[in-house]
């Protein structure tokens, strides 16, 4: 068992929250030895499971001033130089930044114009120990060492179920569409980081810091909200329907170009193309820019009394005024073309 004349503790990682010195708990003290510790760091005596004595950053000599409560546990057969058993252990209080958290799987969330929708969050948080003897108690143990790694797990599963609580509500208050999160990321991490206070106190941390950095929806509502952006650019469905036409036509003209037979297939692509851009150029034009089409031509007849060109489609002659409508013959009531001397069908003469 050995015997500890110096007891310190230096973190290479800086992701050591707590360390026991040694790492086994089988070390030895006695009054005049020396205790190291650093800037950040604070020290704690235990004996029988009970954390007694701290010290603060410095060089110590244990005596019985600074380590009363343990001296008092201690039977010192031999005088002050014999030595006894205690753990130290040396708590780190500097902030661990840059930890990582994100949902592993999407999370649900009723969306008002979407329907249901599947997020998923990321973002950063910043800790430190807050309460040295609840983290030595609660967590702890008898461990020999507890690092950042031991207890992420447990916190990101409290910051996946408070941020999935945060964004629900806010989306339900303000009537949000997961389009409008984007715009929220500075209230949301606010609201988040005091829904986490109380779950990393009641572990002796501190949450010093916390962000949501991204809120994505899935690969496939992206593709339509950007198919939907791309219609209204285009001024509409229609318009958007010939665009894309026109761009899948041209990429298999540039496809189909470098054999005979994709020459074909271009030259028919590119003609479409033409075909297709033209009119689509001209649905776009206003309507008053669009030449006018001519008036079907009127056929023209004779009036069978003064031999004047008149309109096929009129009743009455505007020269003479004699009617224009085909008479009957009196002998077989066949209609006869006004100013005929006799009837087609039977023969009977029409004049007297």
């Amino acid at each position: 068992m050995p015997l500890l004349d110096i007891a310190e503790f230096v973190d290479p990682t800086g992701k050591t929250l707590v360390a026991r010195v040694p790492p086994n708990g089988d070390g030895e003290l006695r009054l005049g030895s020396q205790c190291i510790v650093r800037e950040g760091q604070l020290a704690f005596f235990a004996r029988d499971g009970r954390f007694l004595d701290m010290l603060i950053p410095g060089r110590h000599t244990l005596t019985s001033n600074n380590i009363p409560l343990l001296i008092d546990l201690v039977k010192l057969p031999f005088g002050s130089k014999s030595p006894f058993r205690a753990d130290v252990y040396f708590v780190s209080l500097h902030q661990h930044t840059d930890l990582k958290w994100g949902t592993p799987q999407p999370i649900p969330m009723r969306d008002a114009h979407f329907g249901m929708v599947r997020l998923r969050a990321f973002g950063t948080f910043i800790i430190q120990v807050a309460e040295p003897r609840r983290l030595l108690t609660a967590v702890v143990g008898t461990r020999g060492r507890l690092v950042v790694q031991d207890v992420e797990e447990q916190l990101r599963s409290s910051i996946i179920a408070r941020v999935a609580d945060v964004i629900a509500e806010r989306m339900r208050e303000r009537q949000l569409s997961v389009l409008d999160l984007a715009t929220e990321y500075d209230e949301l991490s606010e609201m988040a980081h005091h829904a986490l206070k109380d779950d990393f106190a009641a572990l002796g941390l501190q949450l010093t810091r916390f962000y949501i950095n991204t809120i994505s929806v899935p690969e496939e509502l992206e593709r339509r909200l950007d198919q939907a952006g791309g219609v209204a650019a285009m001024g509409g469905l229609g318009d958007y329907t010939r665009f894309k036409a026109a761009e899948a036509l041209q990429d298999a003209a540039r496809a189909g170009g470098d054999s005979a037979a994709g020459a074909g297939i271009g030259l028919g692509a590119g003609m479409n193309l033409g075909a297709l851009m033209g009119q689509a150029l001209q649905q776009a034009q206003p309507q008053a820019h669009q030449p006018q089409a001519p008036a079907p031509a009127t056929t023209v007849i004779t009036c069978p009394r003064c031999r004047a060109n008149i309109p096929s489609v009129a009743r009455f002659c505007s020269e003479c005024g004699a009617s224009l409508r085909p008479a009957a013959c009196p002998k077989c009531g066949h209609a006869v073309t006004p100013g005929a001397k006799f009837c087609i069908e039977c023969g009977a003469a029409l004049t007297g």
